[in-house]
């Protein structure tokens, strides 16, 4: 099991190179005005909470399950206590097998004063090396944008096949002199070294631009204040949605979600860890003519069922989706406007209802029916949906802004709509007053 200090934080590397020189080999955007140019980013590599696996190098080392299976019945009574449905009670308070060890093993230490090797923190250590040795095999890319990657290690050969984007990670298979080989994705091909770091530089770098993931795979998890049943109940999450880890610990993860830090049993969620892959030009392609085509449905279905709402809410009364589209304003205006109506509603776990009650998702998605659009009651499905825009400082009025376990509406100058908690109900906030994981466009 990995220890507190192993934990991965998703943030932002400003790139580390700067280019007097100009490289056709590595390209920066000319503006910011760029809001659909990079792939979404996929779990390239599983680095689960005792497993790494990395392209083709290794096969996935699974040994947590065996270990839980051998763990005493205090193990089990965690995993049956965090679904919504169960009791909160402690049934087996018994310590943990490690604990006494250590215990016994510092007695006897005191009383002989003879220097005894913990065999649980041999192992973490083993863990933290490996997992090292396997990060040194990376290529990150550290460009303003992309770095092409070619069939052959020639600027003048060599035909462009794909690109690296920023913070981008690959597979090293050999170096060329100057250029690395590299397997990323469906894409295998040579980048100029200059532009990608690989060995004991990628060790810091990947712990950095990769983020860890952690999927619920229970109906609803409870998230708690501290890494005990005995701990107050923070929040609910729903199966399927995807908190960015802070921290792991024996049997819990921290993780983030709208309420704050909380802790969640390991039983109900799967660990993983983020990067961006490299994307082939048959796949920037198809990703382009596809987000292309979306953007036109979209728009067509927006024009031609903007209905009004049906709810009510006392005496108030709400103004449709259509009175808002105008000649002159883009959909996306249209959208962050008719959201922004039901700010001071109620926020409900499970509710999709504007006027009675929505939570995060349920409220984005009941914004954008009215629009059309059809879109899935999680946060981390809502990931995936439309284009994916270039940061926050891209986003545009009606785009979704993604959290770790929350979901918003951008409205424009730095805002978000969104049904925040149970306390404060729908209600405007600044957007970066939590990380962002991701921008997505639907008009």
């Amino acid at each position: 099991m990995r220890k507190p200090y192993m934990q991965f934080a998703a943030c932002t590397l400003a790139a580390a190179m700067t280019f007097t020189n100009f490289s056709i080999d590595a390209f920066a955007s000319s503006n910011n005005k760029v809001t659909s140019v990079l792939p979404q980013a996929g779990i390239t590599y599983a680095l689960g909470s005792n497993q790494v696996s990395l392209s083709n190098l290794q096969e996935t080392v699974e040994t947590e399950k065996a270990e839980a299976e051998a763990t005493s019945s205090t193990g089990k009574s965690a995993a049956t206590t965090e679904a919504i449905n169960s009791e909160d009670t402690v049934t087996n308070v018994t310590p943990l097998a490690s604990t006494v060890a250590d215990s016994i093993l510092s007695d006897i230490q005191n009383a002989t004063g003879a220097v005894i090797k913990n065999s649980a923190v041999e192992e973490a250590q083993e863990e933290v090396n490996e997992e090292d040795e396997l990060f040194k095999t990376l290529v990150i890319a550290q460009v303003h944008d992309y770095v092409n990657v070619r069939d052959l290690p020639s600027e003048e050969d060599g035909q462009i096949i794909g690109k690296l984007y920023d913070k981008s990670v690959g597979t090293f298979i050999e170096e060329d002199n100057g250029w690395y080989k590299i397997q990323s994705g469906s894409v295998e091909g040579y980048v100029k070294a200059e532009y990608c770091v690989t060995g004991d530089d990628a060790v810091d770098l990947a712990k950095k631009v990769g983020t860890r993931i952690a999927t619920v795979t229970t109906t609803t998890l409870k998230v708690r204040g501290g890494p005990s049943l005995e701990d107050e109940v923070l929040g609910l999450v729903p199966i399927e949605d995807q908190l960015v880890v802070v921290e792991e610990l024996d049997g819990w993860v921290k993780v983030n979600i709208e309420e704050g830090d909380g802790y969640v049993s390991m039983d109900y969620v799967t660990l993983s860890t983020e990067f961006v892959k490299a994307e082939s030009k048959a796949e920037e392609e198809a990703r382009l003519a596809k987000e292309r085509a979306a953007l036109e449905a979209a728009n067509k279905a927006a024009k031609a069922n903007t209905k009004s709402s049906s709810e009510s809410s006392g005496s108030k009364s709400y103004n449709s989706a259509g009175s808002y589209t105008t000649a002159t304003s883009s959909i996306g205006s249209a959208v962050a406007q008719f959201a922004q109506q039901f700010v001071g509603n109620p926020y409900v776990y499970g509710g999709t209802s504007l006027t009675n009650g929505a939570d995060c998702s349920g409220f984005v998605m009941s914004v954008y029916q009215n629009f059309g659009i059809s879109l899935p009651h999680s946060s981390g499905a809502d990931r995936s949906v439309g284009a994916a825009v270039d940061g926050l400082a891209n986003a545009q009025p009606g785009d979704i802004v993604c959290y770790s376990g929350h979901v918003a509406i951008y409205i424009g100058n730095g805002q978000i709509v969104h049904a925040s908690t149970a306390k404060t109900g729908i209600k405007v906030s600044n957007a970066d007053y939590r990380t962002v994981l991701a921008v997505r466009r639907i008009f």
